[in-house]
C-alpha cells in the first residue's frame, strides 16, 4: 500500500472500472459519484480515452484511499506523480554539430 512517504517514479497503471472495483470493491456507480463530484480529478485519478471509456490511475486512487484522513499526504503523492511525467521532465537540448 502506498503511502504518504512513497516516492515517485510511481508506475502509472491506468485500469478499467471493472478491474478497479474488483481491487478496492466499490461499484463503477460510485467511482462515476467520485468523478462528477470533483473527489477525483480529472488528468490525475482518472483519464477519459473517448467519450465511453474511462480508465483510473490505480496506484493513485490507492493512495487516495490509504490517505483519506490526510489529503496533505495525498496531495504531495499527486505532486510526485505530475513532476516524474515525462511531459514534465527538463528537456535535453540538441547538440549542433
Amino acid at each position: 500500500m502506498m503511502g504518504s512517504h512513497s516516492t515517485y517514479p510511481m508506475n502509472p497503471q491506468f485500469v478499467s472500472k471493472n478491474s478497479l472495483s474488483d481491487t478496492i470493491g466499490l461499484s463503477p456507480e460510485t467511482f462515476k459519484k467520485y468523478r462528477l463530484s470533483g473527489i477525483w480529478i480529472k488528468g490525475i485519478h482518472w483519464q477519459s480515452v473517448n467519450s465511453r471509456c474511462v480508465l483510473y490511475n490505480l496506484p493513485l486512487i490507492l493512495d487516495w484511499l490509504a490517505n483519506r484522513n490526510s489529503p496533505q499526504a495525498h496531495q504531495r503523492t499527486i505532486e510526485a506523480y505530475l513532476k516524474a511525467l515525462p511531459s514534465n521532465q527538463p528537456k535535453r537540448g540538441r547538440k549542433v554539430s
